[in-house]
């Protein structure tokens, strides 16, 4: 018999240094997870814990659930803020990579709203959005707009006012990432490009955006999964309201399971919000073989 090499008898020590992780994976989210599925099956309440299999009730509800299906239609409209807020990080980073002046200085600032509170970013925007003094009503007004929306008060705008600090709050990071990844090109390639007589546009969308494709793809994968797990800054600001006009999935469940305590309900809710992400996370995969340029 071959002699173990002093590795392969070592090698529990990496088990050793992976099993408390595995352990907290197993406990906080595996076995949650499973014990969510089989619920899902039930008609299990908090008022009412006991366990009564109803099959697929839950799912035949949840499909004519017309509450359901504004949920699904503000998520839609959430993810929005994603392509909008890569493509300005994009040119934000763009700028910030050449000689500009303060350019330290401005990529922490653009950076800063990443890193705070997110309780303390929603109220900010609450006050700069007020519908009757707040700054950007009272700037909307000076320049003709008589009647300027209600941002958070008004069901048709509360949506987009919300997308509107995403996209702010996304940028930095965005940006930060953007800007290691041009960093990383070649400047020889792009000197060439100009000998070659083509312009600073030709060379952005022909040379620089393809070579920071696999940037972009992780970015959009991250961003949209991040976006629609999102929930402390919607129910920081309106809660879902007005009149459930932002409410998404997340907060959909949230709202199912501790205000209207109906946990077979809920999780219903939230395996579709898996199925959902695992979806859009698919297509992105399968699609990104047709853009991105490794």
């Amino acid at each position: 018999m071959k002699r173990k090499s002093w590795i392969q008898k070592q090698g529990w020590i990496g088990y050793a240094f992976v099993l408390p992780n595995m352990l907290g994976i197993l406990a906080f989210f595996i076995l949650p997870a499973l014990y969510s599925f089989a619920m899902m099956f039930t008609d299990y309440q908090f008022a009412n814990p006991n366990w009564k299999f109803t099959g697929m009730d839950n799912i035949n509800r949840l499909f004519g659930d017309d509450q359901f299906y504004a949920s699904l239609k503000h998520t839609a409209i959430f993810l929005f803020s994603v392509p909008v807020s890569l493509g300005l990080a994009f040119l934000v980073a763009l700028v910030l990579n050449r000689s500009v002046y303060l350019k330290g200085l401005l990529r922490g600032m653009f950076f800063l709203p990443y890193i705070s509170s997110g309780v303390a970013v929603a109220f900010v925007w609450m006050l700069l959005f007020q519908p009757s003094q707040g700054p950007i009503n009272e700037v909307l007004r000076f320049i003709g707009i008589v009647s300027p929306p209600g941002w958070f008060a008004d069901t048709s705008s509360a949506m987009y006012a919300i997308d509107v600090i995403q996209i702010w709050f996304m940028l930095g990071y965005n940006m930060i990432i953007y800007l290691a990844a041009l960093q990383e090109i070649s400047t020889e390639q792009l000197e060439a490009a100009r000998i070659d007589g083509a312009g600073s546009a030709t060379i952005t969308w022909r040379i620089v955006w393809p070579l920071v494709s696999p940037t972009t793809f992780m970015l959009l994968i991250t961003g949209l999964i991040m976006t629609v797990k999102s929930f402390s800054l919607i129910q920081a600001i309106t809660g879902g309201g007005p009149s459930g006009s932002t409410t998404i999935l997340s907060l959909f469940v949230y709202k199912t399971a501790f205000s209207y305590y109906e946990m077979g309900y809920a999780s219903t809710i939230s395996w579709f919000l898996f199925a959902f992400i695992l979806i859009i996370t698919i297509i992105q995969w399968v699609g990104q073989k047709r853009w991105v340029h490794y």
